[in-house]
């Protein structure tokens, strides 16, 4: 926090190494939660690196008034709805995509059994209604804490937990095979 507190102040006076610091630092986060959002991961880096060039160049009217972190995801997500809503619909992630992804596995029996795992959680991820899907990828692979989600999304920290809560369940059902496709 004192970090990211630093690296905003520099990055306010012009130090483009603080605007480095701050992507590479947040980066790998912030294309999960668009890549879980978007099912596409090349959309993804687009939206990201959209968020940063934004970022950036809005370095003199930021006022930020809680943690980076969020205020990025935030940005992050609200790019994704965006998106959504201009027409590009979300698709279940290509064969070539998850070979992609589990290239660093050097057992093939390995690859085939976490590819065949990504395939099954990425096709249940995306049967999951838009909002809870949401709050699970911000949750879980964007680290955000319920209460810095609520206030990004402008609903109660209870509507929250229960679509995370509505989501896990219906991902444990469709991972177990109890409910049909």
């Amino acid at each position: 926090m004192i970090e990211d507190k630093l690296l905003i102040w520099r990055f306010k006076c012009g130090n483009k190494a603080a605007l480095a610091r701050i992507y590479e630092k947040y980066k790998t986060d912030l294309l999960r939660i668009a890549s879980g959002l978007s099912n596409d991961t090349s959309l993804a880096e687009d939206i990201v690196h959209d968020v940063f060039v934004t970022f950036a160049q809005c370095s003199d009217k930021l006022k930020l008034g809680g943690n980076l972190k969020g205020y990025l995801a935030t940005s992050v997500v609200n790019r994704v709805r965006n998106v959504n809503r201009s027409g590009r619909r979300q698709q279940a992630i290509s064969t070539d995509e998850t070979e992609h992804l589990m290239l660093d596995s050097d057992v093939p029996e390995r690859w085939i059994i976490r590819s065949e795992e990504l395939y099954r959680l990425n096709n249940a991820m995306s049967q999951l209604p838009y909002p809870q899907r949401e709050i699970i990828i911000m949750h879980l692979q964007g680290g955000m804490k319920f209460r810095a989600i609520a206030k990004s999304q402008n609903v109660s920290i209870n509507t929250v937990q229960s679509r995370y809560r509505y989501g896990l369940d219906k991902l444990r059902s469709l991972l177990n095979g109890e409910v049909e496709k």
